[in-house]
């Protein structure tokens, strides 16, 4: 993880979900819950994006927009948007530039096979543009509740 809590974030614009870009400046009021995930559709990136979607009246209610990223391509975030009833904003890194700037684009290792992969990991900036919090490593179950509880007290 190369940001620490207090640094300025990394501004992106990426192609979002619904054809849209999705740009870091964009949401210059709000609070943004940026969370890292690896791949659309699989047991838990879809628990964890579904795990957002429920708790989005609140997040709303913080004034905090919650952008999910991976290198998805756009068509494919439609896709299990569509599939799930989403309603988060997914943002597509498919070069990785986002990624490396946040430090989630690490070596991974699974049964004694090395690769490059996203950590995933949650970031929560505030309207300033600073980083508030970061949840490396983030285990899914129960996450999305301790973002909401942190999003609430800023």
């Amino acid at each position: 993880m190369t940001l620490s809590v207090g640094t300025k974030a990394p501004g992106f614009s990426l192609p979002g979900n619904g054809g849209a870009t999705l740009s870091l400046s964009d949401f210059g009021d709000k609070n943004v819950v940026l969370y890292f995930y690896p791949k659309d559709d699989t047991p838990g990136c879809t628990t964890e994006a579904k795990d957002f979607t429920a708790l989005a009246d609140a997040f709303t209610a913080a004034n905090t927009i919650v952008i999910g990223l991976s290198k998805d391509t756009a068509k494919k975030h439609d896709k299990f948007i569509d599939k799930h009833g989403l309603s988060v904003l997914l943002a597509s890194d498919e070069e990785g530039a986002t990624l490396e700037d946040y430090g989630v684009w690490v070596e991974k290792n699974m049964y004694g096979r090395k690769y490059m992969g996203i950590q995933r990991a949650t970031f929560l900036i505030d309207a300033a543009g600073v980083v508030q919090e970061i949840w490396p490593k983030v285990k899914v179950k129960g996450h999305a509740e301790a973002v909401l509880k942190r999003a609430q007290s800023l």
